[in-house]
């Protein structure tokens, strides 16, 4: 009973510090401490978000189809140069440098090369994604690679198994729990891409939403969409984490223990 007690207080931490921060930030603007026209109250924002409801959810939608269609390649890429990275140590020290040495490039000097070259689709869009993405899941799936049990895979050695088999079997598994910690930051990566790719062309999606209102000085719809890109991230990190536990569920018995 006490270390269900602890837990629920555990997690109702975060609630009372977003309670915590309304009450600050409502404060502040209702006292005049901060100008509303720089910085907008909470009921504010609601207003904004409601006015404008309609019109960020449908520039919401065309920001998660790329996110998605960029994350999903993204994820196959890092899982596949991860694999390669493993079975080959040449190649390994021939792309690792590489990798590294392709996340000094800021993404936002990125965007508007591939807007340059594949034009304002969703083409440009996608690929700036991929190259966010990509990395965090390549890194992470090589330790949980590497991070087998080596008994085990001599076990299956001695059974006659062969490469692909000792893959699927003993270093995939192994390396699910590093998967999902890495998917954690890519899908909050690929919102972020998106909204940047948006920002230096596009017709639509929030970030175009976001210039849009920039241009005009409407900090409230600034905020809306910021709140809204902070709520549509955070939906995805938490359905990373029931993805987790269906694929994952003897970590739930290992937490019951």
């Amino acid at each position: 009973m006490k270390i269900k007690l602890k837990s629920t207080s555990i997690s109702l931490l975060p609630l009372a510090v977003v309670i915590l921060v309304l009450a600050l930030w409502y404060v502040v603007t209702a006292t005049g401490i901060v100008p509303r026209f720089f910085l907008p109250g909470p009921f504010d924002v609601l207003v904004a978000f409601q006015e404008d409801f309609d019109l960020l959810m449908a520039n919401m939608w065309v920001t998660l189809v790329e996110a998605f269609w960029g994350l999903l390649l993204g994820v196959i890429l890092g899982v596949s140069i991860a694999i390669i990275m493993e079975r080959f140590d040449l190649l390994y020290r021939a792309i690792y440098p590489l990798l590294v040495l392709s996340q000094t490039i800021p993404t936002y000097a990125i965007a508007p090369i591939l807007i340059l070259w594949f034009g304002y689709g969703i083409l440009p869009k996608v690929l700036l994604i991929i190259v966010t993405t990509f990395f965090p899941v390549a890194v992470e799936m090589l330790t949980g690679l590497r991070s087998a049990d080596q008994d085990l895979i001599k076990l299956m050695q001695t059974m006659g198994s062969n490469r692909l088999q000792i893959l699927w079997y003993v270093k995939l598994p192994a390396s699910l729990e590093h998967f999902f910690a890495s998917l954690r930051i890519s899908v909050s990566y690929s919102i972020i891409g998106a909204v940047i790719a948006e920002w230096v062309g596009g017709d639509a999606g929030l970030g175009v939403y976001m210039t849009r209102v920039m241009k005009v000085y409407a900090y409230d719809k600034m905020f809306a969409v910021i709140v809204l890109i902070s709520l549509v991230s955070l939906c995805l990190i938490l359905g990373v984490d029931l993805l987790q536990r269906l694929t994952m569920p003897w970590k739930r018995g290992e937490k019951a223990l």
